[in-house]
């Protein structure tokens, strides 16, 4: 199983220090995209400026909860898992926290490989050697009928916030990226190859189908095994790449994982 550090609620970091709001920190299996099987440690920020109603990181964003780290602990935290040359900082959205900069900054001078995982609303100038882009299609709204938490009062703000043009370009021309898709069926492609050509057009650099990414919603095993055939097909199809959740066939939805 995966190595979780919950975070101290009863910490009081250091006054004079950068502190971030932490949900996990762990290590693991990355189970997504072009690393997957890379064992990494993952660092999860609370707190979103979306609201998908599948979010599988549910206490980062319907329901925040986090302690307060400071990035001195968070990156000595890092340092312990000492086969790890991989760290993933994820979400939530990570960018949304200024002192997200400082950390990678941090990471970047010890030699760590960085993933970031964003949801492409936000970008920063910042060490990202990974960025896994995952922009949200209009089926991620949280309507009325699908709120996990109301009655639909974040739909409209998670619509108008999800697509940011400007900001997915600059992510695309500066780093390496990978655009992964949550696919919730086939109602989905038409926006996907729309968007993908949107990007395309925005940004300066190319983007291969190869750097394209599709991905069942799911995040349970009895949920992916409904869903990973026709998505692998729909790759195949649009020659798109597929990517499991490996973490979720190893472990279920299990935490710290």
């Amino acid at each position: 199983m995966p190595v979780n550090s919950t975070p101290d609620q009863g910490k009081t970091p250091n006054a004079d220090g950068e502190t971030l709001p932490i949900n996990e920190l762990f290590y693991s299996l990355q189970g997504e995209g072009k690393l997957t099987g890379e064992p990494s440690v993952f660092v999860r920020t609370s707190g979103c400026n979306l609201r998908c109603w599948f979010c599988d990181s549910y206490h980062t964003s319907w329901e925040p909860t986090h302690a307060n780290m400071s990035l001195d602990d968070i990156v000595a935290e890092v340092e312990s898992h000492e086969n790890a040359e991989h760290v993933v900082l994820t979400g939530g959205e990570p960018l949304i926290h200024d002192e997200a900069v400082s950390l990678l900054e941090r990471l970047d001078d010890r030699g760590y490989h960085t993933t970031v995982e964003t949801n492409g609303t936000i970008y920063r100038d910042v060490p990202i050697d990974l960025a896994s882009i995952s922009p949200k299609l209009a089926s991620s709204a949280p309507t009325p009928d699908k709120d996990p938490k109301g009655n639909g009062e974040w739909a409209e703000r998670h619509d108008d916030r999800r697509i940011d043009l400007d900001a997915l370009g600059e992510l695309v021309d500066e780093y390496d990226t990978q655009l992964k898709f949550v696919v919730t069926g086939p109602d989905d492609m038409p926006e996907i190859e729309d968007l993908v050509e949107d990007i395309r057009s925005t940004a300066s650099s190319r983007v291969p189908d190869s750097d394209v990414l599709l991905m069942p919603e799911g995040t349970t095993r009895e949920e992916l095994d409904k869903k990973r055939i026709e998505v692998a097909e729909l790759a195949m199809e649009h020659g798109y790449r597929y990517t499991p959740r490996l973490h979720v066939d190893l472990w279920n939805d299990a935490p710290g994982t």
